[in-house]
């Protein structure tokens, strides 16, 4: 049955992703950060695989399903995240600043929905009732992979954050510095004599 549904359901994931970032992308009216925001799936995936791998788990249709799910699912914590640093830094915030108060404020939030979502799956991830064989494979892919999502989202995405904005601010102080256009013409500072 995976193999059959396998190229069906890569272009669902694949689409999803796709859409989420377009969604993403109107909101933040950016490029960049939307990115840095989709950069939680695969943190999320990453949780999934091991969990399946040690848990004896075989990679079916509906554990596939739920890593559809997860790519809607995880993103939610860096966009809170995202989002309130974003906010901050529009007060004049510094940078470092701005990321470890959004860490900061945003942890018990964070936390919150993450673990309101894991108990809310928590019985069926368990098998209780009948289709349990069919419903646990999805519960524990998603358990799995939102709880590894949420630990390294408040790791790894506000440093990253932090990495990217350094490189955006560099790249415009460089570009703004090498095109300064005089007056007359001629090249600015960042032209040198002889």
């Amino acid at each position: 049955e995976w193999e059959r549904s396998r190229g069906s359901l890569l272009l669902a994931l694949g689409l999803s992703v796709f859409l989420v970032y377009v969604i993403m992308a109107a909101q933040f009216e950016s490029l960049l950060h939307p990115f840095l925001i989709m950069f939680t799936i695969p943190l999320a995936f990453v949780g999934t695989f091991i969990a399946l791998h040690l848990l004896g788990i075989p990679l079916s249709v509906v554990v596939f399903l739920g890593m559809i799910l997860l790519a809607g699912i995880v993103v939610n914590n860096a966009i809170v995240l995202v989002d309130y640093i974003n906010t901050l830094r529009r007060r004049g915030i510094a940078l470092e600043e701005a990321i470890v108060t959004a860490g900061r404020v945003r942890l018990r939030p964070i936390l919150m929905t993450t673990l309101t979502t894991v108990l809310g799956l928590l019985p069926m991830a368990v098998g209780l009732g009948d289709g349990a064989e069919i419903r646990t494979p999805m519960a524990i892919a998603v358990i799995t992979g939102l709880l590894s999502s949420t630990f390294l989202t408040l790791l790894i995405i506000p440093s990253l954050y932090g990495m990217l904005e350094r490189a955006k601010d560099r790249i415009r102080a460089n570009v703004l510095s090498g095109s300064s256009v005089r007056a007359d013409g001629h090249a600015g500072p960042s032209e040198t004599n002889g």
